[in-house]
């Protein structure tokens, strides 16, 4: 955390540190070996009545940053990105610490996201993942083993832990393979051998023999995945995965949307069913022939999809809104007027990115609705699964012999030399590092405001 000038710290961040101090004396003081708890009865969904953990790490990033105080108390995901993260190291909180630090708050809850899967992203070189898809015995052994071992000491009985399960991994094997413009051999290699199904389906075993703790599994979002053809292949992959390498559908408590993304939980002021001058939206630029244009009705029509391939008829879906608020002076007050369709749909949506599969660190974004519990039917929660603030991936340029993410590049220049606006800020850090122009900008553009 950079301390302020003349050494003084401002009230806000003071608050924040006083409560990781607190945390650290009540981790040290309940070091020693603790008596069984009897673990909580399962409830159909975990968030209700339930305080949610506050990650002191994150809190003490926001309350640094200007007006951040305002959200540094709202619970965020803690994220196992890599193996190191599961014990922690220089001086970063690992998975028995931050466990130890909810009890110190007398949290009831605590959401974890594990995102480490061999040959992660398809091999993507930025965010690169550690583990190349030969290593789906490291996975096992080093990576799920040591993380379900620490959630079921009997000391963390009384938690409930949501876990985040593989985020982005099966619906890449819906958009990224076969006859596909966007298929890389990479993810057509990890469908071929069955990598991640075999991963995620170990995860899902080990997690689900665990009595408190509620595994959720990805789902991406309308923007990715909202097409039809895609929505059944993507089913139909969480239940292969869901009953493989020993696990069952039993396994699943839910699934999570939007996982890291932008898209709008609703758009107000236009529908795909809406028809401008004899022109279908659903034939817009933006649309594209999408049934869906925005979150909730897309999560609420897969789990149904879902339930009816075997999955529990009381599963629910939990949406990230950490930073698909998209306020400020962008936000439109109503429909267009415009009589072509494009510019119609462009005038009055409320998600601003220049193309719905943007994802790295979206200029204009807001933080969305705060953390909420059953917001709507069949919805468990509204949550911050990312951390608002942390960069989905560092800005760079081709050629330069380090790992280059286009999507990241806010001049990115594809190869058929036409410039595509990627809608990512400048300047940014690697992934899951501090980006405090980000955090500032999701501040000033929350929706509802802060």
């Amino acid at each position: 955390m950079t301390m302020p000038r003349r050494g003084r710290v401002p009230a806000p961040v003071r608050s924040v540190l006083a409560a990781v101090s607190l945390l650290v004396v009540g981790v040290l003081a309940s070091a020693g070996p603790a008596d069984a708890a009897e673990p909580p009865h399962r409830v159909d969904n975990p968030y209700v009545g339930a305080r949610v953990y506050v990650n002191p790490e994150w809190a003490a990033h926001a309350a640094a940053e200007p007006g951040g105080a305002a959200v540094a108390g709202q619970p965020t995901a803690v994220w196992l990105d890599r193996i190191a993260r599961i014990e922690g190291k220089d001086g970063v909180l690992g998975l028995r610490e931050h466990l130890d630090a909810a009890l110190a708050q007398r949290a009831d809850l605590v959401q974890v996201t594990l995102y480490n899967l061999p040959a992660r992203d398809c091999g993507r070189r930025a965010p690169q993942g550690e583990l190349s898809i030969e290593d789906g015995t490291r996975y096992r052994a080093e990576f799920i083993d040591p993380i379900v071992e620490i959630l079921a000491a009997p000391r963390y009985a009384k938690l409930r832990i949501v876990a985040f399960v593989e985020p982005n991994s099966l619906p890449n094997l819906v958009v990224n393979t076969g006859t596909r413009y966007t298929a890389t051999p990479a993810c057509d290699e990890v469908l071929a051998r069955g990598t991640y199904l075999d991963g995620i389906g170990y995860a899902l075993s080990r997690l689900g023999g665990v009595r408190n703790v509620y595994p959720y599994l990805d789902i991406s979002h309308h923007g990715e995945v909202g097409w039809p053809e895609d929505s059944a292949a993507l089913t139909a992959l969480l239940r292969q995965a869901a009953t493989s390498a020993g696990s069952t559908v039993a396994n699943v408590h839910g699934f999570v949307a939007n996982t890291a993304n932008y898209s709008v939980l609703r758009e107000e002021h236009f529908r795909a069913d809406d028809v401008i001058n004899g022109q279908p939206v659903y034939q817009s630029r933006w649309v594209d022939w999408n049934p869906f244009v925005d979150e909730v009705p897309f999560a609420q029509h897969l789990r149904a999809q879902l339930t009816g391939v075997g999955f529990s008829p009381a599963a629910g879906v939990v949406v990230d809104t950490s930073r698909n608020g998209w306020g400020g002076p962008n936000r439109p007050t109503g429909p267009a007027t415009a009589g072509d369709v494009n510019r119609y749909v462009d005038g009055s949506r409320i998600d601003r990115r220049a193309f719905v599969g943007n994802w790295c660190n979206q200029v204009g974004s807001g933080l969305g609705h705060r953390p909420t519990t059953e917001p709507e039917p069949g919805i468990d929660a509204y949550v911050w699964v990312k951390p608002p603030g942390e960069s989905d991936g560092a800005t760079g340029s081709p050629n330069t012999g380090r790992p280059y993410e286009p999507l990241c590049d806010p001049y990115y220049l594809p190869p058929r030399g036409f410039p595509y606006d990627t809608g990512a800020m400048p300047a940014a850090p690697p992934i899951g590092e501090w980006f405090p122009a980000h955090f500032r900008q999701l501040l000033r553009n929350a929706w509802p405001p802060v």
